[in-house]
């Protein structure tokens, strides 16, 4: 990731959008129950951080790898769904997912 970039990703007054995201009900508890465990002062924050991570991850696949971002902008074109990308992207990257 550029330097810049991530300056701007460390800022911690970055501009912030609620969202609703359904997840079961064990799963948020089992959230609460790890939070504190991992430093974080709530579930919230560590959603946060875990999608922050997952992310990180696929930025640096695609940023490091010019021909895979070209390949997945021309799936998308083709209209193959998200899903199936998302899925895709996993499978060649089954660390990712451990």
């Amino acid at each position: 990731m550029k330097s810049s970039k991530l300056k701007t990703r460390l800022a911690k007054n970055r501009p912030m959008t609620t969202i609703t995201l359904r997840m079961p009900a064990d799963v948020i508890e089992d959230l609460k129950r790890v939070a504190p465990q991992r430093g974080f002062s709530g579930y919230q924050p560590l959603i946060r951080a875990y999608v922050g991570q997952g992310l990180r991850e696929d930025l640096e696949t695609l940023e490091s790898k010019p021909e895979v971002k070209k390949l997945v902008s021309s799936l998308r074109k083709q209209g193959v769904r998200e899903t199936v990308l998302k899925k895709a992207m996993a499978a060649a990257h089954p660390k990712a997912s451990e």
